[in-house]
């Protein structure tokens, strides 16, 4: 779980001298949540959870409202999710997604991600049956065996718990997102370390030589489009 978590922090550490690139990712997925289901994040558990991961990125007020503002509008740009998957520098698999509202400009910028740094894009579902399509929990919490039953009585297949460190991480089906984080709030839990859906890779693979550097590039270069969200892959690189 560590490292699947660190593929998405070390994505927006990468971005974070850019301030206004970050507010803008953000502004979109706030944007998506709350015009598919609903304003209010008290009854949109999607939203309520982004606008959480928000605050704690340091994502201004203004932007957060700006963006439901711009959703209860209706008007104005229409975003959808976009998905690609490939094989990365090495050889590693690599899944980036996009909030566009023009496909065919982001599968080109994507694309030429790709081509520039010697990797292969991929069809659909090319290299996703390699990771688990996960929702992903940690909150302060010494109980697993509390959290479990808690789980298990709202019906979620969970596919992992484990404590360490003072910290509870719970690892179900993407789908059983809501029923899980619904669960834990009515089992006490305030507030989640990590609350987001993730692609985990179901293993690694080395990264190494020339390689480093141009995996290097490509993250770059994928972080520096717009339309990119997240990225997930299984690289292992050099220590």
């Amino acid at each position: 779980m560590g490292r699947a978590y660190q593929n998405r922090k070390d994505s927006m550490a990468k971005t974070s001298d850019a301030k206004a690139k970050v507010y803008s990712k953000y502004g979109r997925e706030i944007y998506v949540c709350a015009k598919a289901g609903g304003f209010d994040p008290a009854g949109n558990l999607a939203l309520r959870g982004m606008i959480e991961r928000a605050k704690k990125d340091q994502v201004p007020t203004h932007v957060i409202e700006k963006a439901i503002e711009k959703a209860k509008g209706g008007g104005g740009e229409d975003f959808s999710l976009a998905r690609y998957e490939g094989y990365g520098p090495g050889n590693c698999m690599v899944i980036i997604e996009c909030l566009t509202d023009n496909p065919n400009r982001t599968f080109g910028d994507v694309r030429l991600c790709f081509t520039k740094t010697k990797s292969k894009i991929g069809t659909q579902g090319s290299v996703s049956h390699m990771f688990d399509h996960s929702a992903i929990f940690v909150f302060d919490g010494e109980d697993e065996e509390a959290a479990l039953e808690a789980l298990m009585e709202a019906d979620v297949d969970v596919s992992d718990i484990e404590k360490e460190g003072g910290k509870i991480s719970v690892f179900a089906p993407n789908t059983d997102y809501f029923k899980a984080k619904q669960a834990l709030i009515e089992m006490g839990v305030a507030d989640f370390d990590v609350d987001e859906i993730q692609f985990l890779a179901q293993n690694t693979s080395p990264v190494e030589g020339d390689d480093v550097a141009m995996f290097e590039k490509f993250m770059d270069m994928l972080n520096d489009l717009d339309d990119v969200q997240n990225i997930y892959h299984n690289a292992e690189l050099p220590a």
